[in-house]
C-alpha cells in the first residue's frame, strides 16, 4: 500500500539544515507535493566553504533542485545560533513568500562521546545548535503562526524516556532538549491551533554523519525517504488537534496503513531500531 501525500499547494515551509541528509530530502519532498522551501544552512556557493569545502552540496543546490520540482524556493545561509540572524531569515522568509506556515527544525551538531573526553567547544556547539537553534528558530516564527492557517512547528528529535546516557550524554542530552522545546510548545500555542511535535526514526538513517561515526553498517540503515514520508504523514493532519506528539516514524507510517518498510531498507531485512532505544532503550516493535 503506498501512502497518501498531502496537497501543500499555496503552503511555505522554513527548514533548518537542507543542504544534504534528512533536511535536504524533506525540502524535496515536500516540493514534490507543491510546498515553497526556504532552504536554509552553513553552506553556501557564494563564499569559501572553510571547515565544510569537502562537503557536497549547498543551501543553493537544494534550492534549485526544489525548483525542478515546481515549487519555489528561497535559499537563505543561516548560523542558527546567532539569534540576530535568525529573527533576519524568519523577516525575510515571511516578506519574501508573504507567509511561512511550517517550521521544520531539523540542524543538529553530533558528537558521540563521554563527558570525561568531550571538549568544552564541542559541547557548546551541540548545546547552541540543537537547544538554542530549536528555540531560537521556533520563537523566531511563533508571533507569525499565530496568524496563519495549517501552522506547523516540526522538530527531528527523539521521545524522553530516559535520564542518563552513558557514553553520549552531551549529544543525547541536547536531542532531549530539542524535544523538550518543541513539545512544550504545544501548550504555550495551544490556544492557537499551531501542531507542535517531534518525528524520530526508529531505525538509524543513512546520512553523512552516519556514515562518518561509523554508527552501524548499511543493515542498519533506513533511507532518509521514511522520515520525509513521517513529516508528510503529520503535515496531513489537523494541527489544532494533532499536537504535542513525539512520533516514531515507522508507528505513524503503520498507522497510516504502510505495512512493508522494505522501500525504505538499504540491504534486505529490517534494520535493527537502534535509533529509538537511544532514549527509549526499552522500545520494541510490535510483534
Amino acid at each position: 500500500m503506498s501512502l497518501e501525500k498531502p496537497d501543500l499547494s499555496g503552503s511555505t515551509a522554513f527548514i533548518t539544515g537542507t543542504t544534504r541528509g534528512i533536511g535536504k530530502r524533506i525540502a524535496l519532498d515536500l516540493a514534490e507535493q507543491g510546498c515553497n522551501v526556504v532552504s536554509t544552512g552553513k553552506t553556501s556557493e557564494h563564499d569559501d566553504y572553510g571547515e565544510d569545502r569537502d562537503l557536497e552540496g549547498s543551501i543553493e543546490q537544494t534550492a534549485r533542485e526544489v525548483e525542478e520540482r515546481g515549487a519555489e524556493a528561497l535559499p537563505i545561509k543561516l548560523d542558527v545560533r546567532d539569534a540576530d540572524t535568525v529573527e533576519a531569515a524568519a523577516q525575510e522568509a515571511i516578506d519574501h513568500f508573504g507567509e511561512v506556515n511550517v517550521v521544520i527544525n531539523n540542524a543538529s551538531a553530533i558528537q558521540l562521546m563521554t563527558v570525561e573526553d568531550m571538549p568544552p567547544n564541542r559541547f557548546d556547539l551541540m548545546t547552541d545548535v540543537n537547544v538554542r537553534g530549536t528555540y531560537l528558530t521556533s520563537r523566531a516564527f511563533i508571533d507569525h503562526l499565530k496568524g496563519v492557517d495549517d501552522a506547523w512547528i516540526l522538530t527531528n528529535a527523539p521521545k524522553i524516556k530516559i535520564d542518563r546516557s552513558p557514553g553520549s550524554a552531551p549529544y543525547t542530552w541536547s536531542k532531549l532538549g530539542m524535544s523538550f522545546v518543541t513539545l512544550s510548545l504545544a501548550d504555550e500555542l495551544s490556544g492557537y491551533d499551531v501542531g507542535c511535535n517531534t518525528f524520530w526514526p526508529v531505525t538509524a538513517i543513512d546520512t553523512r554523519a552516519t556514515r562518518h561515526f561509523g554508527l552501524g553498517t548499511e543493515d542498519d540503515w533506513r533511507s532518509p525517504k521514511i522520515v520525509s514520508d513521517t513529516v508528510l504523514e503529520i503535515l496531513s493532519r489537523d494541527p489544532a488537534e494533532f499536537t504535542g506528539h513525539a512520533v516514531y516514524d515507522e508507528e505513524l507510517l503503520r498507522e497510516a496503513g504502510l505495512a512493508d518498510f522494505s522501500e525504505y531498507n538499504l540491504t534486505e531485512g529490517d534494520p535493527a531500531p537502534m535509533s529509538a532505544q537511544m532514549t527509549d532503550p526499552e522500545y520494541a516493535r510490535p510483534e
